[in-house]
């Protein structure tokens, strides 16, 4: 049976108007941006089958007419972000597109040009990107929110880590505020107007991208808003390739953050009815880069996200007219060339089967220790450097203060804390503090957790009642951190001056609140018991520990100590140099690099490699350090009574009919592009033929004898589809013989 176009699996966005080179056959596309050309735009791909949703920026876009004053007779242009020198922060400079202040004005314009959209039938809306960048917050319509929402004048967020997370911290509501407002509205209209209900969903990078590039933006705030219906995690090579340090090492780590990306966002609506997409691209914004650099960064990505199997529906592409329209550069240096057609083909096939990975989870090589490492929007909140004479800016750890913004750029307090523990294969899951107090459970499918202020702050003191309770009833918290982070002097709940005594004393760092929760007062660095859990203190910046080899090994004994104390045994510590998984019969498997080993990994078959533009079948598969592979298991997915079933296809397949001959099924895709698929075939074809259009022409076929499957090839045609008809002789077709 066809998959419902209406369970949104597969998605992607495009700007341009129909056309049938860049025709996916998913199931809906977000038409993106709002203009003149937009009802036509719509109604084009509605035309072809596919849900419509429209996607526009929040942040940003072609809102000169709002700027110059044409909307409402008031200029607007102090609503543009602007930094320390007064410069506006642009995402474009030809027109000028400023960054903006989500101003309740500026809510008001958006939400007319949405308005548009719904009375062109859309049935979503992506709200894109509400960006605001750490270094804005000078402009005068910041500083009339500033003056609103802390009652007293606006201070420069440069002059102190206060004023800094304040300003961060305002940035964050002014987006919630906007969003709220707008798509609240919104659903008002279009269920008042047409009887329809409408969603919103935000496309927004990863709290850990977000806050390495030094952008502020609501992500667990949004969980909390009715009208809000879940998100897009826009994680991609551009974001997954930027570099971090190691062991002393800087460089890309394209899978290790994809993985870490991915998994916050799947952590971040764990436990909610909120929807998450999770976003691939098969090239990138830089257009710099080759083909070859695409694909092996693009199938990094795409394994990483498998690994976590709480999400099962997919953006598969942004902007596919760049993918199948576009040129970049040779491998020689010569010039551009256009998508080699094994990787169109590839692309196809791996969009397809994102499609089925509404899997049961059958097989993991993950062992039992599953690892936590929190993390909060206020990551986010402190990512400004105060001037070397402001207050407290000798506070920050070694090397800080005299750092550049590459040292900055690094995040190395997060990465210090998890790319020790899953370069030796255990799987990590960035986890939002935030939720810990909104779902009581949240925790529970973790025995181990890694947490440190040194890098984010929490913003309400019930966390910790929270935290305290999951250790008590024998969790281990590993706590790395030695209060030296300047912004543990901010206006905060644990420093407040409370007449009431509500928290008993002043505290230094919100870190002696929770060990005095936790019945740890006064404690010094080690391990300690606390009910039936364990607390291992690390007095020690997380910052340090990706300097070398003995940092990364001093969290990794930490860990490995504070379990065994929990236990009384030797820790269930089992250190490896790859990540396997299966999902149905789909297998998913990352051999890691500086890791325990460097040797090769070797999965058993029979298997469909579905990386492979021929869906080759292989007795076994075998993976060297730094290598993905997404595998079909011919076995685990064989169907009984030697029916004929799809494995892999680089085509929508629509209309597979068996018969005593043999069987048909319609192929749909983008225009005269070469396409695949492997089916279970239990006899092999007398001979195959495709027809698009009116014409009937021969297919290349190979059966596979030991796996009784069969390879055709074939293309789609300029209509987007072809018609394959394979032919057997009826009285050979048996199932496969008993072992």
């Amino acid at each position: 049976m066809p998959r419902d176009r209406r369970e949104e699996r597969t998605g992607f966005q495009e700007s341009a108007p129909y056309h049938p080179d860049y025709d996916l056959q998913t199931d809906f596309v977000m038409v993106y941006g709002i203009d003149e050309t937009m009802p036509e735009r719509i109604s084009k791909w509605k035309e072809k089958g596919y849900i419509v949703h429209l996607m526009t920026g929040v942040a940003w876009g072609q809102y000169n007419s709002y700027l110059d004053g044409e909307i409402d007779g008031v200029p607007h242009w102090d609503e543009a972000q602007k930094d320390r020198h007064g410069e506006m922060i642009l995402h474009g400079k030809q027109p000028v597109i400023p960054y903006m202040v989500p101003t309740i004005s500026f809510g008001r314009f958006i939400a007319d040009r949405i308005r548009i959209a719904v009375d062109a039938g859309v049935e979503a809306i992506h709200l894109e990107e509400p960006e605001f960048w750490v270094n804005g917050g000078y402009s005068e319509a910041f500083k009339r929110e500033w003056l609103l929402y802390y009652k007293e004048p606006w201070i420069p967020p440069h002059a102190s880590p206060d004023a800094q997370y304040r300003a961060s911290k305002l940035k964050a509501y002014l987006y919630t505020r906007v969003l709220d407002r707008l798509c609240a509205e919104m659903k008002d209209y279009a269920l008042k107007r047409y009887d329809r209900i409408l969603r919103f969903y935000v496309p927004t990078h990863s709290l850990i991208n977000y806050t390495q590039w030094r952008i502020v933006s609501p992500q667990s705030a949004l969980v909390e808003l009715p009208s809000i219906d879940g998100y897009i995690a826009q994680i991609w090579t551009g974001t997954s390739r930027t570099p971090n340090v190691y062991e002393g090492l800087r460089k890309e780590r394209t899978f290790e953050t994809a993985y870490l990306e991915y998994g916050v966002m799947q952590e971040l609506v764990r436990g909610t009815d909120r929807r998450m997409w999770f976003l691939h691209d098969p090239i990138e914004d830089n257009p710099n880069h080759t083909w070859a650099d695409y694909k092996q960064n693009y199938l990094k990505t795409v394994v990483a996200s498998l690994l976590h199997p709480g999400v099962s529906h997919y953006e598969v592409s942004p902007w596919p007219r760049r993918i199948f329209k576009g040129t970049y550069p040779s491998e020689d240096g010569s010039g551009k060339e256009s998508i080699p057609s094994d990787y169109a083909t590839t692309l196809l096939q791996v969009m397809h089967t994102l499609g089925n990975m509404d899997q049961k989870v059958i097989e993991s090589a993950e062992d039992d220790l599953q690892v936590g490492v929190l993390i909060a929007d206020s990551a986010m909140f402190q990512r400004m450097k105060p001037e070397p004479g402001a207050p407290d800016a000798g506070k920050y750890p070694e090397g800080f203060q005299e750092a550049g913004d590459t040292e900055l750029l690094d995040f190395s307090p997060f990465y210090g804390l998890t790319l020790p523990l899953l370069k030796h294969g255990i799987p990590v899951r960035t986890l939002q503090l935030d939720n810990v107090r909104r779902y009581p459970g949240y925790l529970v499918p973790y025995r181990v957790l890694v947490l440190s202020y040194e890098f984010i702050k929490p913003e309400y003191p019930d966390i910790h009642n929270a935290l305290a309770q999951w250790v008590r009833d024998g969790g281990a918290l590993i706590y790395v951190g030695d209060d030296s982070d300047p912004y543990h002097g901010i206006r905060a709940w644990w420093n407040a001056e409370l007449e009431s005594g509500a928290f008993g004393s002043k505290y230094n760092s919100p870190r002696e609140h929770l060990f005095e929760q936790l019945g740890l007062k006064g404690k010094a660095e080690g391990i300690h018991q606390a009910g039936k859990g364990i607390v291992c203190w690390l007095d020690q910046h997380p910052a340090d520990l990706t300097l070398s080899k003995e940092g990364a090994d001093r969290l990794r004994r930490s860990v490995q100590a504070a379990i065994e104390a929990l236990l009384g045994t030797v820790p269930p510590w089992h250190a490896k140099h790859y990540f396997k998984l299966q999902r149905g019969p789909y297998i998913i498997a990352s051999v890691l690099e500086e890791s325990v080993t460097d040797k090769d990994l070797t999965i058993s078959g029979p298997v469909v490699d579905l990386f492979d533009s021929k869906l080759s079948v292989h007795d076994q598969i075998t993976l060297s350090p730094g290598k993905q592979a997404l595998l079909y298991d011919v076995e685990a997915g064989r169907p009984s009574g030697g029916k004929v079933s799809i494995i892999a296809a680089s085509s929508r397949i629509e209309e597979l009919d068996q018969s005593d001959a043999g069987f048909r099924f319609t192929a749909k895709g983008p225009a005269n592009m070469q396409a695949s698929a492997r089916l279970y075939c239990p006899t092999e074809p007398a001979s195959v033929q495709y027809v698009t259009g009116n014409q009937a022409m021969p297919a290349d076929w190979v059966w596979d004898r030991e796996s009784l499957t069969v390879l055709l090839q074939y293309e789609h045609g300029a209509a987007n589809q072809a018609v394959i008809q394979v032919d057997w002789i009826p009285q050979s077709v048996t199932e496969p013989a008993a072992d």
